[in-house]
């Protein structure tokens, strides 16, 4: 009896290896993986920075389970590649099985190595996919660029100084801060290109910055990331922060993406000069201010298009003084704010005080202040004795709710008259003839517009003149 029994467990289990050998044959695909796509490329990576994540997806197109055999990055250990699949990481993974009709995503990223170079150079590795003894490929290019790296980092007093001039045949990327110290001056020339690490900044602390780019050869600022998602985040980096600077000056410069494009604090009380002027720029993208004059720095712009901002175009906080000429100072963005906001006092909870000071000089001339909400120039002011408020705004067209004819408004103020710009959202703030801008004006020193085009007489307000 006992022999029958195990004869007969013998064969079940007999019949159920061959059954399930059976099953394996009729179950399993014969075929092949299918992909997102045959290249995984990466816009361009700057050496030592790794890039962003991307991700390949691939495909079991079959009714029945495919047994992929091999996963494997062909560089190995050494590629500048690494890979993650199914949330594991490593070169190579073996024996997954790929459900009938599901996907699967890798994961894949890239830091390059200085190369020394001023020119671009291409990356290239593969991943091999080995399903029914075939082997398929997917390539992954990256574009890798070496760069000048600025490293601060406050807490553990590491300081990057800088000062002279920057050469402009690589990009400078910035982490933590680059710093101009005191009494230093760092000049910028045209073309430079400028990275800036998440929450990094140029500071200048009691320093000057002369920053001087050219028509069709700006200086840049931006994140660094550089892929295609990245174009239009607002926030990646802090910005430009003057602290208590010498005479500065930024002329045909491109900020955007950061988080405040310039940030002023206070000036050096020996100055009698703007602590910044600043000439043919844009500024656009911040996730809350184009400008920012704080606690009494003073600036002089013009032909400057600020536009598109988190919070504000122009924020004056605690006092300070400004002079806008040709300059188009607008919303358009997503933010619930006015394009400008103008405070000469500031409550500091922490002390428990409020503090008041002076605007002796606060011009608008030539300006358009407009956008998409109803009001886009607003005034939160404390008058009391010692105190100055000097406003002279003229020949510029206002946005608001409310108009007003307090006597520092001119004559020549044009309240809620569309600019009709050609295309706000894609940033083209050009207009036509019957645009409220058209030959508005008052001639002044400021001879050419942002794109050099000779000023009318008398000329368009804002940045542009008709040609």
């Amino acid at each position: 009896m006992r022999i029958l029994i195990g004869f007969l467990i013998a064969s079940c289990l007999l019949m159920w290896s061959t059954l399930s050998s059976c099953n394996k044959n009729v179950l399993l695909s014969k075929g092949n993986l299918t992909f997102s796509t045959d290249t995984l490329v990466f816009d361009t990576v700057f050496t030592t920075v790794g890039s962003t994540t991307k991700s390949l997806k691939i495909y079991n197109p079959d009714q029945r389970s495919l047994q992929i055999e091999e996963i494997e990055l062909m560089g190995a250990d050494q590629s500048v590649y690494r890979i993650n699949v199914d949330g594991i990481a490593g070169h190579l993974h073996k024996d997954l099985l790929l459900e009938a009709q599901d996907s699967l995503f890798i994961f894949v990223e890239v830091t390059l190595q200085v190369n020394n170079t001023t020119n671009p150079l291409i990356i290239e590795d593969s991943i091999r996919f080995r399903t029914n003894g075939k082997d398929q490929y997917v390539k992954l290019a990256a574009w890798g660029q070496d760069a000048y790296f600025h490293y601060s980092n406050f807490q553990a007093q590491i300081f990057d100084f800088n000062e002279g001039i920057w050469p402009n045949d690589k990009p400078h990327v910035i982490y933590g801060a680059a710093i101009v110290d005191s009494a230093k001056n760092l000049t910028i020339p045209a073309g430079t290109k400028i990275h800036l690490h998440k929450n990094s900044l140029l500071y200048v602390y009691k320093g000057s910055l002369q920053i001087e780019g050219q028509l069709g050869n700006e200086v840049v600022f931006q994140g660094d990331r550089l892929e295609q998602d990245y174009q239009d985040i607002a926030g990646q980096y802090y910005g430009i922060y003057l602290h208590q600077a010498l005479p500065s000056s930024i002329n045909y410069a491109i900020l955007k993406n950061g988080t405040s494009g310039v940030h002023l604090f206070s000036e050096d009380p020996n100055n009698t000069s703007y602590t910044l002027e600043i000439q043919n720029t844009q500024i656009y993208n911040q996730a809350r201010y184009g400008i920012f004059i704080f606690a009494g720095a003073k600036v002089k712009a013009e032909n400057c298009l600020i536009s598109q901002n988190g919070t504000h175009a122009l924020l004056v906080l605690q006092g300070g003084d400004f002079h806008f000429n040709h300059c188009n100072l607008l919303g358009y963005g997503a933010s619930t704010n006015p394009a400008v906001g103008i405070s000469n006092y500031y409550n500091d909870y922490q002390q428990n005080q409020t503090l008041v000071s002076s605007i002796e000089e606060g011009v608008f001339k030539n300006c358009v202040i407009y956008g998409n909400l109803n009001t886009e120039l607003a005034f939160d002011t404390i008058q009391m004795a010692g105190v100055q408020l000097n406003f002279d705004f003229d020949y510029c067209v206002f946005k608001s709710e409310n108009t007003y004819t307090d006597s520092f408004y001119g004559a020549n103020t044009f309240w809620n008259q569309a600019p009709l710009f050609t295309n706000p959202s894609e940033r083209d703030f050009t207009f036509s003839s019957n645009s409220s801008l058209s030959n508005k004006g008052i001639n002044s020193a400021v001879f050419a517009d942002i794109l050099g085009q000779g000023r009318g007489n008398p000329p368009d307000i804002g940045a542009f003149e008709l040609p």
